[in-house]
Parts: C-alpha cells; structure tokens; sequence
C-alpha cells in the first residue's frame, strides 16, 4: 500500500542549536497498489523530494508543482514516451513543501550531500562564487581571483557574481595601492629586471629590493583594511588631507586628493552587493514559512548558514513585542565551525539565491550580531509576512 507517514514536528531547541544543515524532515510512502489514487492528494506546491529506488542511488530533484512531477515520474509507465518514468523501479517516495527560493536551494543541498556524497555539487549544478584572495603566506602578497577557500592563509574579499566583476573589481583596487600584480615567487634582487608596473609607479618594486618586507607588508596592511572597512579607512584619511589642504588654500593640491577620492568611491561601486571580507559577511534572510502567518528567518553568520527559526508574526500565546521576541532569539545563536570545503558550499548557496533573478525575501546585512537591525529586521519581517497573506 501507499503509506502517508508525517514525521513528527521537532522538538529541538533552536535557541541552543542553531546549526546547519538539518533540515530534511521529509513525509514519506511505500509504493503501493493504489499509487495513482494517493499521488492525487498531493498539494501542487513547490517541494523538494527523493525517490528511492529497488537498486542504486535515490533520484532526487526539487519541484515547483510537485503533485504534477511526482504523476509524471510515477504515473501510469508509457513505454512510448521519451519522459522520464520510475514507477517500475521506485521503492518509496520522500518529499518536503517548501516556501522559498532560499528554503528549497538549502534543501536540496542537504538532500544531495545525504543521498550523492560523491558528486552532488555537479547534480545540483553548485558553482562555487569567486573571490578576491590576498595570500599572506607569500612574503610579498599579492592579490589574485579564485574560488577556492582552502589552502594558505589569507584574506578573502566577495563573493562576487562573477569572474569578470572579480577581475574587474581587482584592477580598479590594484590602481590605489602599489602591490605587485606578478605571479612569480620571488627572489628579491637588484639585477632583477622588474616590470613595467614599477617603471610606471604601481608597485613597490620589492623584485629590485626598491623596499623591503616590513615596508611592503604596510602597504598589503592598507590594503586589507581598506576591503575590511568597505574602503572607509582610505577615504577618511584622504578627506582629512583634502579638508586640510583646503584650508590652508592650497586648491590644487586639495584638488588632486580630491580625485583620488573620487576614484575610492568609484572601485567600491564596482563591488558587487555581497561582496565583504568573508570573516565580516553577516546577515539575516528573511522569506515565507509553509506556516501561515510566520515567517522564516534565515541566519548567516561567519559564511556559514544556521538552522532556520521559524518567527511566528501573531502569536495569540506571547504578549512581547516584535523586537524583544527577535534580541531573544540573537542571543541565543552562534556559528558553528565549518571545514573549508563546507564554507565554500554555505557562500555557494548565499551567491545562488542572491544574485538570482528567482530570488525571494529580504536580505539584511550586518557586520556583527551585537550590530544587527532590529528596526530594519521587524519591518522586513512585516512585508514578507503581508505578502505572505496577499
């Protein structure tokens, strides 16, 4: 027979596990004789499922209208057809509703771990986000684009959207600071023949020993101050100089300061929105819940997602405010430690949904948990939660 098991609601306490991924609490059923009478109570909503098969790996996907996928992939087998049909091999069946874009992407990345541990990145299509990469190990760092987190230290600015913005954003950087753009490990020397960036004064010419690794690495500090601060610890310093020159009305000197100004502005609006020093990218997404009148809030802490907290809007039972509700539950999360390997899938998943044009919700960004919008995160809360109803 075809068998409905619902599994229980959890009852873990958020508020001291806020870890991810456990999330897969799916409904399940046996293939049975009255198949095609069960597969009609299936809702038409978006879902992610699993189908276990009598042998090998289960098949599994996400819908958007998963009474119609499940009728195509278990309905009556037409050997004609060139569509897909597994009623001839499915063992039982395993599904979850889901309510965004965001929930459902999350979703089948856990399924996919749990079920295609070796290669469910490509079944599910996870490209990994580049970045910005200032490898410190080197004695003379230099900046470079990869996707990779692991490996030497480092800082690592983004994600971006793609290759091109990364590269595009890196020479704009590189034209405010002089460090190297070579990629040779170096041998510093004074019959070293440099480079035309030295000739033009874009590098401190550390190949021909012009300065040394205390005066170099200054400069390199600069520069990941400048990613860290999102380019304020720059403009500060040349808006005091121009202000200065100002005042003691030296205008042409004030009006070259005021150009290199200009041109900090400019490389930061060629950033994308994400893109951050990946130890301070922290935020909140928030989207629909399966749940009337909830919401789901969405944590993003370190580059790592936490387990979703399902936030009730009107909660007949609880006679505290929106914002005392929401201080509560940030007290009580931290994140978790991850491998390298999982970061990189955790910004993976932030890249997709945000720079997607499916994307759902509201994105709140915050350097620090003590830092977070509460004002910014209840009216957030309200407008998904109205167009939830609407």
């Amino acid at each position: 027979m075809f068998c409905y098991r619902a599994h229980p609601p959890s009852t873990r306490n958020l508020f001291h596990r806020m870890q991810l991924m456990d999330l897969w609490a799916p409904q399940s059923a046996s293939i049975g004789g009255d198949l095609d009478h069960r597969l009609g109570e299936l809702a038409a909503r978006p879902a992610v499922f699993s189908i276990h098969l009598t042998e090998g790996e289960p098949y599994t996907g996400r819908t958007a209208n998963l009474s119609r996928r499940f009728a195509r992939l278990l309905g009556p087998d037409r050997s004609r057809s060139r569509l897909l049909n597994l009623r001839s091999v499915a063992a039982r069946v395993e599904w979850q509703y889901t309510a965004s874009w965001l929930e459902t992407n999350l979703l089948l990345w856990e399924v996919s771990r749990r079920y295609h541990p070796k290669n469910y990145r490509s079944l599910m299509r996870l490209r990994l986000p580049p970045y910005l990469k200032i490898g410190l190990s080197n004695p003379f760092p230099r900046c470079y684009v990869s996707t990779r987190l692991a490996g030497s230290n480092g800082v690592w600015y983004g994600p971006f959207r793609n290759h091109a913005r990364a590269e595009q954003f890196e020479a704009q950087l590189l034209s405010l600071f002089q460090i190297r753009r070579c990629q040779e490990d170096l041998a510093p020397s004074p019959d070293h023949p440099g480079c035309i960036y030295g000739e033009m004064n874009m590098c401190l010419r550390p190949c021909q020993q012009v300065v040394g690794r205390e005066e170099y690495a200054s400069e390199v500090l600069r520069l990941t101050e400048f990613l860290a601060t999102g380019g304020r610890s720059l403009a500060e310093v040349l808006t005091q100089a121009r202000d200065q020159l100002s005042a003691e009305m030296r205008y042409e000197e004030a009006a070259r300061i005021h150009r290199q100004l200009e041109a900090v502005e400019r490389v930061m609006k060629t950033a994308d929105e994400l893109a951050a020093e990946i130890d301070r990218l922290n935020g909140v997404a928030v989207t629909r819940s399966v749940e009337a009148g909830a919401v789901e809030l969405w944590f993003f802490l370190n580059g790592c997602w936490l387990h979703p907290v399902r936030f009730r809007v009107a909660d007949p039972g609880c006679t505290e405010s929106l914002d005392h509700r929401l201080r509560a539950i940030a007290a009580g999360i931290a994140a978790p430690r991850l491998s390298a390997r999982e970061r990189e899938e955790h910004l993976a998943l932030l890249a997709r949904w945000y720079y997607s044009s499916f994307r759902d919700g509201e994105w709140l960004r915050f350097t620090a948990l003590e830092q977070l919008p509460y004002r910014k995160l209840v009216h957030a809360i309200s407008r998904v939660a109205r167009d939830a109803a609407g």
